[in-house]
């Protein structure tokens, strides 16, 4: 019985580390409004090799 609750911290510290790990690409892809629009001129280029 002493492992049900290290398994559920174990899963609380990876939730926990999967919603800061998100928030902050999150807030680096709003950051970089840019990066879209050159990875959309980047793919032509590389089909075009």
């Amino acid at each position: 019985m002493k492992r049900k609750p290290d398994l559920l911290w174990i899963l609380v510290i990876l939730f926990g580390l999967g919603v800061v790990t998100t928030g902050y690409a999150q807030s680096l892809w709003t950051n970089k409004t840019e990066a879209p629009i050159e990875l959309a001129q980047q793919t032509p280029q590389l089909f075009k090799r």
